[in-house]
């Protein structure tokens, strides 16, 4: 199995006197390889750069956010994997299983661990002007070649990112990339990733604010900071001075009561972004309602 995997790897280098172009289609890629996504929220579009000196020029990619600041964006896992290393400037790597890593560049804030197993989409920190003075995402793919389960530089190879190979040259049209990111049917996100100010306490209805009865028990808290939530449901109002808000939004909780449910619901009142009466993602978008099959039994 190892060696058809460089068999396969040897292949796709060997293409690399082929006519430059900015995108392809991925051919003769190792098997094992991820399904790897852009590694940012289902439907962000975001162009793909690189430079003379880049070193090598073909296989790092400098990544800049179309119609939306770069500076403050979120950074998702490009495939599932562990966190495995964390270093400068703002960088962590993540293995992702069969010889595969990513790297990821130039975050001012990291929000997963090092041992942490992570989902395709999962946010992994937020762009900064760290190590960089133009905020941009540096994103490197890498296969284990030498067998020691760790990625080097060396062994970078050329990107594959939603199943199109890109070997940049500085002397080309950029590709612009959307991102299908932990999409669900229809282009809808599956998780719409938000942050919150405050610890937020779960509920497993909507119209339990104020009511002491059995089934308005808390069921646990969300933490405050940069969570992910799965759609929203119109309840109560939870109102503090001129601040409110009626949306209440599904999610899975960071702390669970005893005996209580892992799945809630928090009030959008602790979004951090957004005004009265509003349920949207970081990036503005605005999260579906529930489906009545969503809603915990």
């Amino acid at each position: 199995m190892f060696v058809a995997v460089l068999t396969a790897l040897a292949a796709t280098v060997s293409t690399a006197s082929a006519a430059p172009g900015t995108a392809r289609s991925a051919l003769a890629a190792p098997a094992a390889r991820p399904d790897f996504k852009l590694p940012f929220a289902c439907g962000q579009t975001w162009q793909l750069q690189t430079y003379r000196g880049h070193a090598p020029d073909d296989k790092k990619l400098d990544m800049y956010r179309v119609g939306g600041s770069t500076l403050g964006s979120l950074v998702a896992a490009s495939a599932a994997g562990t966190v495995t290393e964390r270093f400068e400037p703002g960088g962590l790597e993540i293995n992702h299983g069969n010889g595969w890593f990513t790297v990821y560049l130039h975050m001012d804030r990291v929000d997963v661990r090092l041992g942490q197993q992570v989902a395709s989409g999962t946010t992994l920190g937020r762009l900064g002007l760290v190590g960089t003075t133009s905020a941009h995402l540096h994103y490197e793919q890498l296969f284990d070649s030498n067998g020691d389960n760790d990625g080097e530089t060396d062994e970078m190879v050329h990107p594959v990112i939603q199943g199109t190979e890109y070997r940049l040259s500085p002397d080309d049209v950029f590709p612009k990339v959307t991102s299908t990111n932990a999409c669900g049917g229809g282009g809808e996100p599956t998780k719409y990733w938000v942050d919150t100010f405050a610890d937020a306490t779960g509920y497993d209805a909507v119209d339990c604010v104020g009511d002491s009865r059995p089934q308005c028990a808390p069921q646990g808290k969300l933490l405050k900071g940069t969570n992910y939530v799965l759609c929203k449901k119109a309840g109560d109002e939870v109102r503090v001075g001129d601040s409110y808000n009626h949306w209440w939004l599904l999610t899975d909780l960071d702390e669970v009561a005893p005996g209580g449910k892992g799945r809630a619901f928090v009030s959008a009142y602790y979004l951090q972004r957004w005004g009265n009466d509003e349920a949207k993602d970081n990036d503005g978008l605005v999260i579906r309602n529930c489906r009545d099959d969503e809603v915990p039994a």
